[in-house]
């Protein structure tokens, strides 16, 4: 998923949750509209969610102000949290039709490919391959894959992603996409790297990124243990902002992090945290930044201070 469907996905839960807890002010219903009609993909994201919603949302019977407040708030969130789960499923759906090896949250995978290749898939991944006589392509379509490849000099092994390559030069890598940019990472030998017209050679224990249109950029040293953690089923982060690290987190639980404070994300994490535990791992780092995670459903985790 792209930062920018995200971003639109996320504000309109954010929207949808405050039009259900509270009646808008006139200023926030200005808001609101401006928001809908600033972008067709505005109103489209809403809608689905706001029908998903009220198709899903369990219908309560009457009560007194205060209690029908707290139900409608709990109704809120559950609903929220259901809408997302069916969002997910319609993009996982979406991936089966192209992928053809592919990973749900929480799961990881190894494969061996028909050359000889090994490869593993990071938690919410999928890989379309292409082998021909002359070359053998795998196109990463989300997540992140690491790969130890055999060798074949009459055919290149090469990983596409973001709008760029990543090609083999007798060597193991990986590859992550985040945000739309794609990360190269050589685990061992070197790798060629390119992007909008721009390629280089990453050596081994370094990395090189790049984006749609973007030249690669130059290699830099990588600590490798942190950067291939996720194939020991951890988690590291350096001084990284909360909201990245929750992204991170996400990709191992079917869920969706709300904060109330959207300023929340940008507090900085530092630690070492199981993949397999997320909401342990998210309820750990809000504790050490004194914050509080409230979790509404299975499905639905609000940040607050």
């Amino acid at each position: 998923m792209s930062k920018t469907k995200s971003a639109i996905r996320e504000a309109a839960i954010d929207w949808w949750l405050r039009r259900n807890e509270t009646t808008l002010s006139r200023k926030e219903q200005a808001a609101f509209e401006a928001w809908l009609a600033a972008d067709d993909a505005h109103r489209a994201a809403y809608e689905t969610l706001a029908a998903l919603g009220d198709f899903m949302a369990p219908r309560w019977p009457g009560a007194g102000p205060q209690r029908k407040t707290k139900r409608r708030r709990r109704k809120a969130g559950a609903a929220a949290g259901l809408a997302l789960l069916a969002l997910f499923f319609a993009d996982e759906i979406a991936l089966r039709l192209t992928a053809d090896v592919l990973t749900g949250a929480g799961e990881t995978r190894q494969a061996t490919l028909a050359d000889g290749s090994r490869m593993e898939l990071d938690s919410l991944s999928a890989v379309a391959l292409h082998f021909t006589q002359s070359e053998r392509r795998v196109t990463l379509i989300v997540g992140e894959a690491w790969f130890d490849v055999a060798p074949d000099p009459a055919r290149p092994f090469v990983v596409e992603a973001a709008g760029g390559t990543a090609t083999a030069l007798g060597t193991a890598f990986d590859v992550a996409i985040e945000n739309g940019r794609a990360r190269v990472t050589v685990t061992s030998h070197s790798v060629r790297v390119a992007g909008g017209g721009g390629a280089v050679t990453v050596e081994e224990g370094r990395q090189s990124a790049y984006g749609p249109g973007e030249a690669a950029e130059a290699p830099e040293p990588v600590d490798l243990a942190r950067a291939t953690a996720w194939r020991r089923g951890k988690l590291m982060f350096e001084n990284r902002p909360l909201g990245e690290v929750v992204r991170a987190l996400g990709r191992y639980h079917r869920g969706f992090v709300f904060f109330a404070d959207p300023a929340l994300r940008a507090r900085r994490v530092t630690g070492v945290f199981n993949a397999q535990d997320p909401i342990a791992a998210l309820d750990e780092i809000e504790t050490s930044l004194g914050l509080h995670a409230t979790h509404v459903t299975k499905y639905l985790t609000i940040v607050h201070e």
